[in-house]
């Protein structure tokens, strides 16, 4: 099949969208599917890494707000019908909800394309957190019809798809994710990382990978840990990201381990 991928972020950048378009992209690909990545550009960054076999086609984009290095992408119609015209895909998956999405979603609709989506970001809630929270009902107004206009919305947890089908979205498949076993293995465990946590060999560590951000519910986070600590004192939290809220929560609780997304875990051998 040729599948048409639309996103506004993809690796090598990292976010927990990315990463999942970028591992479902070579999934796809790696079972003989051709795989075209529509995607607004990036600055300093043209062709990911490693995707060759990825056609692509770069559109126009603006800054999002709070997010450094991230841009949105802005309406393509007339550039998606054209390459849309030439090499028809099979079926186009819209990955994120802004301008680029809805007009990729107007193009297929216009050709006759299938197109699919994925619900990636609660941003109906997210709304709350950045003084935008008057949209709320708005957002999930326009985030339902974006979803519904789909033949199929694809979600990551059961608890979601109870959620958003009492908000009257239809049409919505499980696809659960996974951990890759290569990647997080206790063959990678690092008495040397974890000294300069202050950790011992037996100390139980907790960790938040994550963008450190208000959405991101860190203030759960913290209670969590105090109520693990009832049971081990001598744990240790770690806080693995960046984002909005880094220096505010280190100044806050120095008492806990900051890292940030660069850090290298030796590789053993």
């Amino acid at each position: 099949m040729r599948i048409a991928l639309v996103t506004e972020t993809f690796p090598p950048e990292v976010n927990g969208v990315a990463m999942t378009l970028g591992r479902m992209a070579d999934g796809l690909r790696r079972r003989g599917h051709r795989v075209q990545l529509v995607r607004p550009r990036q600055r300093g960054i043209e062709t990911p890494p490693g995707n060759s076999s990825c056609d692509e086609l770069l559109v126009d984009g603006l800054p999002i707000p709070r997010y450094p290095g991230l841009r949105f992408g802005l309406p393509a119609g007339r550039a998606l019908l054209t390459a849309w015209r030439s090499a028809r895909p099979d079926i186009v998956h819209v990955a994120t909800e802004g301008p680029l999405g809805w007009s990729a979603l107007a193009a297929a609709d216009r050709l006759g394309i299938p197109v699919s989506s994925g619900y990636h970001t609660n941003f109906q809630a997210y709304s709350r957190h950045y003084g935008i929270g008057w949209l709320h009902g708005a957002i999930n107004r326009y985030l339902r019809h974006f979803h519904n206009r789909t033949q199929a919305t694809l979600v990551p947890s059961r608890d979601l798809a109870q959620r958003l089908t009492r908000d009257g979205y239809n049409n919505l498949v499980l696809i659960a994710r996974g951990v890759d076993t290569r990647l997080f293995s206790p063959m990678r465990r690092s008495d040397e990382l974890r000294r300069g946590w202050g950790a011992g060999p037996g100390t139980l560590v907790a960790a938040h990978v994550g963008r450190i951000a208000p959405e991101k519910n860190l203030g759960l986070v913290i209670r969590g840990f105090e109520a693990i600590r009832q049971a081990h004192p001598d744990a240790k939290l770690l806080f693995v990201g960046d984002g909005p809220q880094k220096s505010a929560l280190a100044r806050r609780h120095p008492e806990h381990v900051h890292e940030d997304e660069g850090f290298h875990v030796p590789e053993r051998r």
